[in-house]
Formats: C-alpha cells, sequence, structure tokens
C-alpha cells in the first residue's frame, strides 16, 4: 500500500535532508556531542548511549506511524550535523509537524536551519498538498520559539502540563503552525534570508 509520506533525499545548497538510518548513528553521535546537547534538560536530544536506540525507536515509529525521520548533512563536505523528521502525521487531514529537529552547536544560528524548513516546508505543501505544517517547542525553550517565529509561523496556543520530561517535570508545549494559504508569503521570505544569509 503506498503511503503518503515516502522516504525521499531533499536538497539545497546549504543542506541535504536523507532518510535517517542505522549507519548514522557514529555521525550522529558526534554531531549531538558538539555542544553535549543532550544534557539541556528541556530538549530530547538523545546521549552518545542512547542514539542507537532512538534511531531504532524512530525507525519503529517510521513503519508504524508514517514518520518520517531524516539526518541533516552539510551539503558541502557531508558531514552529518543533526536530525529532524515529519512527525504526528494526520494523513486523513492533511497535516504534520516538523519536530525532534536539532542540529550541533556549531552549526546553530547557521543557514542551516531556514535551509532545512526550506526543503521540508516545500516537501509537505507543494509535494505532499499538506494544508498546515506544525510546529511545537518547550515554553522555556526560548531559542526554538524565536527560530519558529522567524519562519513565518504563527503560535496557536499552549498546551499547559502536556509532556512529562525525562527530569520528572512537565512541558507546557507552545504550538505554532504555518497553513497552505500562507505558503506562497513564507516560501518568499525564507529564500529571501537565504539570499541574503
Amino acid at each position: 500500500m503506498e503511503r503518503w509520506i515516502e522516504p525521499v533525499v531533499l536538497r539545497s545548497r546549504h543542506v541535504m535532508l536523507e532518510p535517517l538510518a542505522p549507519d548514522h548513528v557514529p555521525g550522529l553521535i558526534t554531531a549531538a556531542s558538539d555542544g553535549q546537547l543532550w544534557r539541556l534538560w528541556y530538549t530530547s536530544v538523545p546521549s552518545p548511549e542512547d542514539m542507537s536506540v532512538e534511531i531504532e525507536r524512530a525507525l519503529a515509529r517510521r513503519e508504524g506511524a508514517g514518520e518520517m525521520p531524516f539526518t541533516v548533512r552539510r551539503a558541502d563536505t557531508g558531514e552529518i550535523i543533526g536530525s529532524t523528521r515529519f512527525c504526528n502525521v494526520d494523513e486523513r487531514n492533511r497535516r504534520l509537524e516538523i519536530g525532534y529537529t536539532w542540529y550541533a552547536r556549531s552549526h546553530q544560528r547557521t543557514a542551516v536551519n531556514t535551509g532545512c524548513k526550506l526543503l521540508l516546508l516545500e516537501h509537505a505543501f507543494e509535494t505532499l498538498e499538506s494544508i498546515a505544517v506544525e510546529f511545537r517547542t518547550h515554553w522555556i525553550n526560548q531559542a526554538s520559539r524565536a527560530a519558529i517565529a522567524r519562519l513565518g509561523a504563527k503560535q496557536d496556543g499552549i498546551l499547559r502540563n502536556h509532556q512529562r520530561m525525562a527530569d520528572g517535570s512537565f512541558r507546557d508545549t507552545v504550538v505554532y503552525s504555518i497553513i497552505n494559504q500562507e505558503w506562497p508569503m513564507v516560501r518568499n521570505h525564507l529564500r529571501h534570508r537565504l539570499a541574503i544569509g
């Protein structure tokens, strides 16, 4: 049976997104170690010890829930620098979320995030014909909230006490979205940001 979201490689001059695979583990460990990202209590970046298990879990969700996890590479060198995915897939209503996104610290606040989001949003709206794409983050994660707003996404609301974190605390989740009618404006905005960046 054909699925709505199939594995695909997405490329731009800044980044390449390829379907997550078990042989990406060493590169993802190196990327996550750049900044020891798993130590940030408000994110869910796997530690080096947990990376293999997390990839297995992501691949199982690809098969069972229609998600599509990607490994993020630099386009010029092929170096693995992070991960992202299509998740919370609602095929019937043609909605999905872009989430589980993280980048090595040395690639944060660069053209990488804008380049990745442009590729993912183009695929979501122009190939998959999504009607809405969501983004979610922890209320306390100001850097992530600012990055999502810079994309042109609008805040839909806050889900209070939404998820239990690894440390036992509860996460207030801020929900943003871009809808299909907004996509042409957002696409132009992102292309302009990359052109002048």
